[in-house]
């Protein structure tokens, strides 16, 4: 027996499965079927659209598309399936069972602002809504399945160790980030927010026992992928809270973080409710203190506060009032904002900001604005902010309310916050900081665009043209609004391009041009008639490495 999985990516509140990341959806899937002795090869659909593997999957038993988009997204790593991808499929696949799995079956939208649509079932044998893994594990050896059943963690701790193996059939293995389920559904309590597919797609919360996540994470780790995230978690800080009478378990983090420190090359995380921080501060700090000991620079708490427009928040049951927002913003700094070795801050929080929700005005645009200068104002960082457009799906409050739309003011604030980001970038990566092991994603013109693995890693322009895939270390010396620039290292003044020389800021064609007519440069005073600023800079980069040449 044979089966094959194509990875269609998906990427939901609490899990993102598009490369460089890879989804427990896929490990879970794989894992059941081995758990039955059948064979798996695993493609993603860019590996199928590249090579032209459109009617190549006849010969399996088994066709499973696991993908879905519940929240909007723009991604350097691969291209979300479309319907018309799935139907091609499934319509020249007619051999194998054809099961569709995911989130994709609560509906499908790949742009924000829109209502989700239903998948149709032509040239689908199972859409399976519930958990994938589930059916995979039920339905080679009975016929009593239900499409709808959800996974229990005593099903996880059985196929999820042995799922790992797929991960050596990723295109860019090992150079992957998996995402490590901690929990499903959200902690919450006091009802959902008008949006949130988390509820719909996994139920009551629950959490997985620390134990089986590190059998797996010890499994993944024995494959050779060593960069783990802890996804799957509407709050990732209120992990082992049902241990602790709901509050945050300090214990348990000192555990899980301690213990993963041995296997594991990077540790990062996702999600955390600023809502969760302040009702819990002093036990959150501690918490906060034990990530910061042991993860990886760069890392992001990303905060659900969608809106500082308190009648936005009301009427969508958003669980975060504004000041309380801001409250949060400083607890994670005052923890995560020291700066490693290479300049790079541990942990930081992000931000998402919602757009289309129930009781929007063109009041609300100028709002967020208020608070946004707020954050500017204190000298607080934020890696990330993501603001989209909301994406109604069947069986969510917002689904049937339709709100109001107010694109022209939706298109002014992204304008706004263009300026914006480029004046946190500088804050958060300052010109000199060092991203080591950038894997280059993108070529274009005389730029190589790379990513760290990481939690949401910042797009880095590498000025040069460099192979695909290609690991090297850089350092910034530019910034936009969604991206830096950065110079490969080890950088030298003496065999710079006139591009690398041009590209730093200060700095010119023509005075580049000068410069290399200058060279070979051993020392800041062969720079004649350059500002104090440019020999700073120059300075400063090849001081670096220590290569080059010495004031």
């Amino acid at each position: 027996m044979k089966a094959v999985i194509i990875d269609g990516y998906v990427d939901e509140p609490a899990i993102l499965g598009v490369p460089p990341y890879v989804s427990p959806y896929i490990r879970y899937a794989a894992g059941a079927l081995y758990y039955h002795g059948i064979d798996v090869d695993y493609y993603t659909i860019d590996q199928v659209r590249k090579g032209t593997m459109w009617q190549s999957f006849n010969n399996y038993e088994y066709l499973i598309i696991i993908a879905g988009v519940t929240v909007p997204g723009h991604y350097l790593g691969g291209t979300p399936i479309s319907l018309s991808e799935i139907n091609r499929l499934f319509s020249l696949n007619k051999e194998p069972l054809r099961v569709l799995g995911g989130p994709i079956v609560k509906g499908y939208t790949l742009t924000g602002g829109r209502r989700a649509v239903k998948i149709a079932s032509d040239n689908i044998d199972y859409i399976v809504e519930g958990d994938i893994e589930k059916f995979l594990f039920k339905y080679p050896i009975s016929d009593d399945f239900n499409l709808k059943d959800k996974s229990d963690y005593d099903l996880i701790s059985k196929i999820a160790p042995l799922g790992a193996e797929i991960l050596k059939k990723h295109p860019r293995y090992p150079d992957i980030i998996v995402e490590m389920d901690v929990s499903r559904g959200c902690e919450r309590t006091n009802g959902f927010c008008s949006f949130c597919t988390e509820p719909l797609i996994n139920g009551k919360y629950r959490e997985r026992p620390l134990k089986d996540l590190l059998d797996e994470a010890i499994s993944i780790s024995k494959i050779g992928v060593k960069n783990f995230r802890f996804g799957r978690a509407a709050d990732f800080l209120a992990y082992g809270s049902l241990l602790n009478n709901g509050e945050p378990n300090i214990y348990l983090f000192d555990e899980l973080y301690s213990e993963m420190s041995k296997i594991a090359d990077i540790i990062h995380t996702d999600n955390a409710n600023p809502a969760y921080i302040i009702k819990h501060k002093n036990k959150i700090k501690k918490i906060l203190e034990i990530i910061v000991k042991y993860n990886t620079a760069g890392d992001i708490l990303s905060f659900g506060i969608e809106s500082f427009d308190k009648e936005v928040i009301l009427k969508n049951k958003i669980d975060i009032m504004p000041d309380e927002a801001i409250e949060a913003i400083r607890i994670v700094n005052e923890i995560g904002k020291a700066r490693d070795e290479n300049g790079i801050p541990k942990l930081l929080p992000g931000i998402n900001l919602l757009f289309g929700l129930i009781g929007e005005t063109k009041n609300t645009f100028e709002i967020n604005r208020k608070y946004m200068e707020k954050i500017m104002q204190e000298d607080l960082l934020v890696r990330r902010i993501n603001i989209r457009q909301v994406m109604a799906f069947p069986g969510t409050l917002l689904y049937n309310i339709k709100p109001k739309q107010h694109k022209k003011d939706f298109i002014k604030f992204k304008e706004y916050m263009e300026k914006y980001n480029n004046e946190m970038l500088k804050k958060v990566f300052p010109v000199g900081s060092i991203l080591k092991n950038l894997i280059i994603e993108d070529i274009q013109g005389k730029v190589s665009f790379g990513r760290q693995l990481g939690t949401y890693p910042i797009k880095t322009g590498v000025i040069g043209k460099y192979d695909i895939f290609q690991k090297l270390n850089g350092v910034v010396i530019d910034h936009g609004s969604r991206s830096i620039t950065a110079l490969k290292l080890p950088f030298d003044i003496n065999t710079a391009t006139i591009e690398e020389l041009s590209a730093i800021n200060g700095i010119g064609k023509k005075t580049a041009e000068n410069i290399i007519l200058m060279r070979p440069i051993k020392n800041l005073n062969d720079l004649k008639n350059m500002s104090n600023n440019i020999k700073h800079i120059l300075n400063k980069l090849n001081s670096i490495n220590r290569g080059g040449f010495y004031e």
